[in-house]
């Protein structure tokens, strides 16, 4: 029971001291984190290159141009993606709406068929246009899905750990988020399954200040277990561009908004 105290008074005090250092609170570093790093501006545009490589070497590529646009600073938002390489993906479209309270709405869009598709929330952690990133990736992940403590903070990174919510809807048991202090900017996220094994690493390579917001424009998805992993190229970024909100409508799905993705 003295040793619980004495931990207990350690640990007060060493966030007391942080309080006075003027430290941010770990909720105050997930929100400024997730700012960061999906809602600079109030709307954006990127192209994307992806080239997914297997255990093999061998390597497969994607080009897209993806569209955001915020309805509200840190809450809902709309994605649209849309694929112009290879030809097997060619026209094909992604929409994405964000909700904060409840599951987003997405649509995919398969040219081949003609078909518009719900993907089901179950389906968000699933291989987005078969690389290693997953649907969720593209939007965020909710907040609110998980819990957050702050693991470890170095001189220039705090580094969050964070357990899911409901442990039956994600393959994953934690994950450890590494933000810059100076940014804000998530710079590695590492992800550990039911055994405490890695198996998943998110990574920011490459930040650049575009529009005086910082900009991930490079990052790379490596899967452990598989051995493969992608590394995504983004060029031609801008901000602010008044995108309509129209554009991020089902109906764009087969029929393109193209004076917004160029």
């Amino acid at each position: 029971m003295v040793a619980r105290k004495l931990v207990l008074a350690v640990l007060a005090l060493g966030l007391g001291l942080a309080a006075l250092a003027g430290e941010p609170s770990v909720d105050e570093i997930v929100q400024k984190a997730n700012l960061t790093a999906y809602y600079q501006g109030d709307d954006g545009r990127a192209s994307v290159h992806m080239a997914i490589s297997d255990a093999q070497g061998r390597t497969r590529e994607r080009k897209f141009v993806i569209l955001r646009r915020d309805v509200k600073d840190g809450a809902d938002q709309k994605f649209y993606v849309y694929f112009e390489e290879p030809a097997d993906v060619r026209k094909m479209a992604y929409l994405v709406w964000k909700h904060v309270d409840k599951d987003d709405d997405r649509w995919l869009y398969l040219p081949a068929l003609d078909l518009v598709k719900r993907i089901a929330a179950s389906d968000k952690r699933t291989s987005f246009a078969g690389s290693n990133f997953f649907y969720e990736d593209v939007s965020g992940r909710s907040l609110e899905a998980d819990t957050h403590e702050l693991a470890e903070t170095t001189a220039d990174r705090y580094v969050l750990l964070n357990k899911p919510k409901d442990p039956k809807s994600v393959e994953f048991a934690s994950f450890k988020v590494w933000i810059d202090k100076k940014s804000f900017m998530p710079m590695k996220a590492e992800f550990l399954d039911a055994e405490g094994k890695l198996y998943r690493v998110v990574e920011a390579l490459e930040v650049k200040e575009i529009q005086g917001f910082p900009t991930v424009v490079k990052s790379r998805v490596r899967d452990l277990k598989s051995g493969g992993n992608t590394v995504s190229t983004f060029s031609d970024i801008k901000y602010n561009l008044g995108l309509p909100d129209d554009v991020f409508s089902e109906r764009y799905l087969r029929r393109p908004p193209r004076k917004h993705l160029q």
